[in-house]
């Protein structure tokens, strides 16, 4: 079988191509805020319904730590002053084939101006007793599975 060593040179950029199309997957992040009150950051966008952690997508390039640190500063001007750590990964795949989430924590925070201009409508603190009524779902699932008071799931 030496000679698809040789054939495999030219065929790569065909494979990568069709796994790419065949096995698509992108990747979003979320970032856990919580201040001194030990209150939780939720946002609401302004082009969807519901509370969620602020977050986003991993631009192509883009390591998915560097994408949780750009989105909180875009969001909500949260500038991460240590490196957010990672929670738990998640596929989304009821929403999106071949998605997944990454769950971050952002353990020590400065508050800035966020550099975004109409995405969010607004961002609140809320303690974890008292989420709003309209807080999605997987960020309700999310903020119990940080606090320990439920086990993490492997779908978002």
């Amino acid at each position: 079988m030496v000679w698809r060593r040789r054939i495999e040179p030219l065929l790569r950029p065909f494979f990568h191509l069709w796994f790419r199309l065949e096995r698509g997957m992108t990747l979003g992040v979320r970032g856990l805020v919580i201040d001194e009150a030990g209150r939780v950051l939720l946002i609401q966008h302004t082009y969807v319904k519901g509370w969620y952690l602020p977050g986003g997508g991993v631009d192509r390039g883009e390591a998915a730590e560097a994408a949780v640190i750009r989105e909180l500063v875009e969001e909500v001007g949260i500038v991460a002053t240590s490196r957010p750590r990672l929670l738990s990964v998640h596929n989304n795949h009821a929403r999106f084939r071949g998605d997944h989430v990454l769950y971050y924590r952002i353990e020590s925070w400065e508050q800035g101006q966020a550099t975004s201009v109409g995405e969010i409508h607004e961002a609140q603190w809320f303690h974890p007793d008292e989420l709003p009524d309209a807080i999605t779902p997987a960020t309700r699932r999310r903020i119990e599975e940080a606090l320990g008071l439920v086990e993490p799931h492997p779908d978002w």
